[in-house]
C-alpha cells in the first residue's frame, strides 16, 4: 500500500476517558426502544445500534472494494479527484485549512449517478462499485429512517415521518463518505502524542450513520467537555445526531462533537451516510415540540443556507452559533 510521505503536524490531545459504558447500546430488533433512543439523543447525541438489518455481506463487499481503491498508487487515485464536491480527496478537509491524516471518497447518494470519475480507474468494475454503494446507501437510509420514526414516536410527534420524510425525499441532499486513515511511517504511539485523523466537529445534517473496520480512533465529547474513546465494533453501527436535528428539536437533542485520531500502525476505514434534507427545506423547531410560551432558540433557515455557511467555516467552529437567537437579558 502506498502511504503518504510526510504526516501533518502532531497535536497533543486531552487524554480521553475510556469508560465505554457511557455509550448507549440499542437493539433495534426489540419492540419498544423509543424511550431509549430519545434518551440517547438527549444525553449524548450518539449511540450504537445492533440488529440493524444491514446485510453483513454487503458491508464486507463494499469495504473490500473501498480498500482496493485506496490501495492504488496516489497518482491513480488522484484521477478521481479533486472533490468538486464529489470525488477523491487527500489530507485537505474542506476549503479552510483543515487537514487530517486521511484520504477519502465523497459520493452522492443519487442512485442514478454514473460515477464517471471512477471508470478510468475501475474500468468495468466501476459499475460493481456503484451498485454496491447504491445498495449500501439504501440499506443504511432505511435504518436511519426507522430510527427517526421511532424517535418521532418517542417525542409524540405527528406525523411519524416528520424527520424521515426529509431523507426519503427525491431531492434529499444526503452524501456518503468513505474515510481511509493509512498507517503512519515512523509514528511511535508510545510518545504520548496523537495524530489528528479528522479534527473535532459536529455534523451539519440531520443524522449520520457510521461504521468502521475493527480499528480504534473515534472519540466523542461529553457534555462536560471530556472526550471518551469509542471502542471499535465492525458488526454494529454508530448514530450521530446532526446540527439540523438539534435545531428541529429546539436544542432538546444535542449534535455530538466528535473527532478521529489516527491509529498509527494500522489502516482504519470508515463509511458514513449523512442524511440531509432537500436544499430548499426550512429548518426550524417543530411546532409540536414547543411547550407553552417557549421560544425558538434558532432563527429559521433553509438547509442550503446552513450548508453554505457550515462549509465556509473551519471544522471546530460553532456552526450553529450564527443561527442562534440572542436572548435579551
Amino acid at each position: 500500500m502506498v502511504v503518504h510521505s510526510k504526516p501533518p503536524a502532531m497535536e497533543q490531545l486531552s487524554k480521553p476517558n475510556h469508560r465505554a459504558a457511557f455509550i448507549p447500546l440499542i437493539d433495534l430488533s426489540k419492540p419498544d426502544t423509543k424511550a431509549q433512543l430519545v434518551r440517547a439523543c438527549e444525553d449524548f447525541g450518539f449511540f450504537k445500534v445492533i440488529n440493524h438489518g444491514v446485510p453483513a455481506d454487503l458491508i464486507r463487499d463494499l469495504e473490500s472494494e473501498a480498500l482496493r481503491f485506496f490501495s492504488l498508487p496516489l497518482s491513480v487515485k488522484a484521477q478521481a479527484g479533486p472533490p468538486d464536491p464529489f470525488g477523491y480527496g487527500d489530507k485537505k478537509i474542506g476549503h479552510n485549512g483543515d487537514v487530517g491524516w486521511l484520504e477519502y471518497l465523497l459520493l452522492t447518494t443519487n442512485s442514478s449517478s454514473d460515477y464517471h470519475k471512477f471508470s478510468a480507474i475501475f474500468g468495468r468494475a466501476a459499475d460493481k462499485f456503484r451498485c454496491l454503494v447504491n445498495k449500501y446507501i439504501a440499506a443504511v437510509r432505511k435504518m436511519a429512517c426507522e430510527i427517526l420514526e421511532m424517535v418521532a414516536e418517542g417525542l409524540r410527534i405527528q406525523p411519524r415521518d416528520a424527520f424521515s420524510k426529509l431523507l426519503m425525499d427525491e431531492q434529499s441532499d444526503s452524501v456518503f463518505r468513505v474515510n481511509h486513515y493509512p498507517p503512519i511511517p515512523g509514528f511511535l504511539e508510545s510518545d504520548g502524542r496523537n495524530l489528528i485523523g479528522f479534527g473535532e466537529h459536529t455534523d451539519p445534517q440531520i443524522i449520520s450513520v457510521l461504521r468502521s473496520n475493527n480499528i480504534s480512533g473515534l472519540q466523542i465529547s461529553l457534555k462536560d467537555g471530556r472526550w471518551i474513546s469509542v471502542p471499535p465494533d465492525h458488526n454494529s453501527f454508530f448514530i450521530n445526531v446532526g446540527d439540523s436535528l438539534q435545531v428541529m428539536t429546539n436544542g432538546r437533542f444535542k449534535s455530538v462533537k466528535h473527532r478521529v485520531v489516527a491509529n498509527g500502525s494500522k489502516s482504519r476505514l470508515s463509511m458514513i451516510y449523512f442524511g440531509g434534507p432537500p436544499l430548499s427545506e426550512k429548518i426550524a423547531p417543530l411546532a409540536s415540540l414547543m411547550q407553552g410560551e417557549e421560544d425558538s432558540l434558532y432563527k429559521e433557515f433553509t438547509w442550503f443556507e446552513y450548508k453554505k455557511s457550515a462549509y465556509k467555516s473551519k471544522l471546530a467552529d460553532n456552526r450553529l452559533g450564527l443561527f442562534e437567537k440572542i436572548v435579551a437579558s
